[in-house]
C-alpha cells in the first residue's frame, strides 16, 4: 500500500491549565477525504492549527510526502501546500469576489494594485468549481453556499495539495451541500488529500474514506470508513460520559399563558402570525429554510420591525401589551448565530456572562461589582458543566459547545420566564448537543416557557409537546408533540399526508 501523503506523529500541545493534544498521530492519502471526527473541545481545532501553522506543537512530528517539514507560521503551511477552508467565512462583504480571493496578497503593477491580473487568477477556478457568478461580483449579494465557494476558490488560488474542511456544510442547504460534495469528489480526483472535520456523521460516511476521532485531546480511533459504523464513532467521541443521546419526554403539565402573540405582520415577511405559548412548555416552530422561523422570533423580541400585531406578556399578574423592545425584559433569546451576535469574542467567559445581568450586578455608583459578577459566573459555569481554563479566558477560545453554553449562562443570571432558542444545537457534537437539549427540558421542567426553531427534525421530536408549522411567512398547521416526522415534512413542504411518503 502507498505511504500516506500527510502523517502527523505524536503530535502533543499543552496550553496553561490544560493539555489540549496528548500523543496524537493522523496518517492521510493523496487522492483521499479523511475525516477528523471528536466532541467539541476534543482537539480538532488544535490539531488542525498546528497543521495550519497557526500554533506550533510542544512536539512531535509532520511529514508531507515522505518528509518531515517545520511549520511555524501560515506561510511555512502555505508554502508546504496547505490551505484551510474555515467554518466561519472571513468575507469583505463590500468588496468582490477577486478581491477577497487575493486579501493576503494582491498582486500589483507599477506600485498599484493589479485587478486585471487578479480576475485572470480568478476567473479559471471559479469555472472549475462551476461557479456561475462573476469574478467582480460583490460578495455581499452571493448566497451562502456561494460564499463557502469562494472560500474554497482562496484555498485553491495557491495550488495545494492538501486542504482542511472546518465544518463546511453547517450553514448550506442539501442543495448546497450536494453541490460541494461534487466539488470534494473533483478535488480527490485530482489528487489532493482533504482532511473533513465535521460533527454530521451521515456526511463522513458519504465523502470520506479513513477516520480519526479524538476524546479529550487523545486519539481513541480510527480506520476505513467502509469498517466502521455510526455507533461505534459515537461511542468513541463521548465515551462512558452517560449522556443522554435520545431525550425524555416532558411532563404534560402546561401552566398559564405567558406570552401571546396576536396577527403580527410584516410585508413581504410575515403574515398574521398568532400563536400562546404556556408556561412549562417546549413549543416548536418548524419549516424548511426560508420559511419566515427566525424572522418570527426576531420581530417578537424587536430585531426587526413589524408592521402590526400585538404581544403580551404576562408580568406575573395579568397579560400585558408591550411592544417589540419591551419582550426583551421578560425574554432570552439564543439567536442562529452565536458568534456573530451571541458572543463577544475577544472578551473573557465571564464579562460574556454577565452582559445580561450589569444592571444587576452594579453598584450604587455604577460599577460592576467583581466580586458578584465572579461569583454568578462561577456558579453557572459549574452549573452548565462549561469547560474552561479560568473565567478571565477569552470566549473565542472555546469550543462549539461550550459558547453556546455560555450564551445559555448569561441568560440564567436574570432568569427570564421565556427563552427563545434559535437553532441551539447548530454545529455541536453529539454530546454537546444532548447538553444542551437536557438544559431546554430542565429550563421547562423549571417552569420556563421555551419556543424552539431548529432544522433537525429529530431534535423536534426530541424536544417539543407541540408544533407551530411555518410555510413563506405564515403559520399553517399546528401539530401535536406526538407528530410524525413525515407529518411534520409534509406540513412544512405544504403537501397532503398521501403525499408525505414521497419527501
Amino acid at each position: 500500500m502507498a505511504e500516506p501523503y500527510l502523517q502527523m506523529i505524536g503530535i502533543t500541545k499543552q496550553f496553561p491549565g490544560v493539555r489540549a493534544l496528548s500523543n496524537v498521530s493522523l496518517a492521510a492519502y493523496a487522492g483521499e477525504a479523511h475525516a477528523l471526527i471528536g466532541a467539541n473541545g476534543a482537539g480538532k481545532s488544535t490539531l488542525m492549527n498546528i497543521l495550519g501553522g497557526v500554533i506550533r506543537a510542544d512536539a512531535g512530528e509532520i511529514r508531507i510526502g515522505g518528509k518531515p517539514v517545520a511549520i511555524h507560521s501560515p506561510l511555512d503551511a502555505t508554502a508546504n501546500g496547505i490551505a484551510f477552508v474555515h467554518q466561519e467565512m472571513a468575507m469583505l462583504p463590500t468588496m468582490t469576489v477577486a478581491e477577497n480571493m487575493h486579501i493576503a496578497s494582491f498582486p500589483t503593477r507599477l506600485g498599484w494594485v493589479d485587478r486585471n491580473t487578479m480576475v485572470e487568477r480568478t476567473r479559471p477556478i471559479l469555472r472549475r468549481l462551476g461557479c456561475q457568478f462573476s469574478p467582480d461580483t460583490q460578495v455581499q449579494h452571493l448566497s451562502t453556499g456561494d460564499r463557502q465557494m469562494v472560500e474554497i476558490a482562496r484555498a485553491l488560488l495557491s495550488h495545494p495539495s492538501i486542504i482542511i474542511f472546518d465544518e463546511p456544510t453547517s450553514s448550506l442547504t442539501s442543495r448546497e451541500k450536494a453541490r460541494l460534495f461534487d466539488v470534494i469528489r473533483g478535488l480527490k480526483a485530482e489528487g489532493v488529500t482533504i482532511i473533513y472535520i465535521t460533527h454530521f456523521l451521515d456526511e463522513v460516511f458519504q465523502i470520506c474514506e479513513r477516520a480519526t476521532v479524538l476524546r479529550g485531546g487523545e486519539m481513541v480511533g480510527s480506520g476505513v470508513m467502509q469498517e466502521l459504523k455510526p455507533e461505534q464513532i459515537v461511542h468513541m467521541m463521548i465515551g462512558d460520559l452517560g449522556v443522554e443521546v435520545h431525550q425524555k419526554a416532558l411532563k404534560a403539565n402546561l401552566g398559564e399563558p405567558v406570552l401571546r402573540v396576536t396577527r403580527l405582520n410584516r410585508e413581504g415577511v410575515l403574515k398574521d402570525i398568532s400563536f400562546i405559548l404556556h408556561r412549562g412548555e417546549v413549543l416548536g416552530l418548524w419549516g424548511l429554510l426560508g420559511s419566515g422561523r427566525t424572522e418570527v422570533a426576531r420581530a417578537i423580541i424587536g430585531l426587526d420591525p413589524i408592521d402590526s400585531g400585538q404581544i403580551e406578556i404576562h408580568d406575573g399578574k395579568t397579560l400585558r401589551v408591550v411592544r417589540p423592545s419591551e419582550a426583551q425584559r421578560w425574554i432570552g433569546m439564543l439567536t442562529e448565530d452565536r458568534r456573530d451576535e451571541g458572543l463577544l469574542l475577544p472578551m473573557s467567559v465571564k464579562q460574556n456572562m454577565s452582559l445580561a445581568n450589569l444592571r444587576g450586578l452594579a453598584s450604587r455608583w455604577m460599577l460592576i461589582r467583581d466580586d458578584e459578577e465572579t461569583r454568578q459566573a462561577s456558579r453557572l459555569v459549574k452549573r452548565l458543566n462549561i469547560i474552561i481554563s479560568n473565567l478571565r479566558q477569552p470566549v473565542r477560545t472555546l469550543s462549539g459547545g461550550n459558547q453556546q453554553k455560555v450564551v445559555v449562562g448569561r441568560w440564567l443570571q436574570v432568569s427570564p420566564p421565556i427563552f427563545i432558542m434559535d437553532e441551539p444545537t447548530r454545529g455541536l457534537d453529539v454530546g454537546a448537543k444532548a447538553e444542551i437539549r437536557n438544559i431546554i427540558l430542565e429550563l421547562a421542567e423549571a417552569g420556563n416557557a421555551i419556543l424552539v426553531i431548529s432544522s433537525e427534525i429529530d431534535e423536534m421530536i426530541a424536544l417539543c409537546q407541540r408544533y407551530l408549522v411555518m410555510n413563506r411567512g405564515q403559520i399553517v398547521k399546528e401539530l401535536p408533540g406526538s407528530a410524525t416526522r413525515n407529518e411534520l415534512m409534509a406540513a412544512a413542504a405544504g403537501v397532503e399526508m398521501a403525499d408525505a411518503a414521497s419527501i
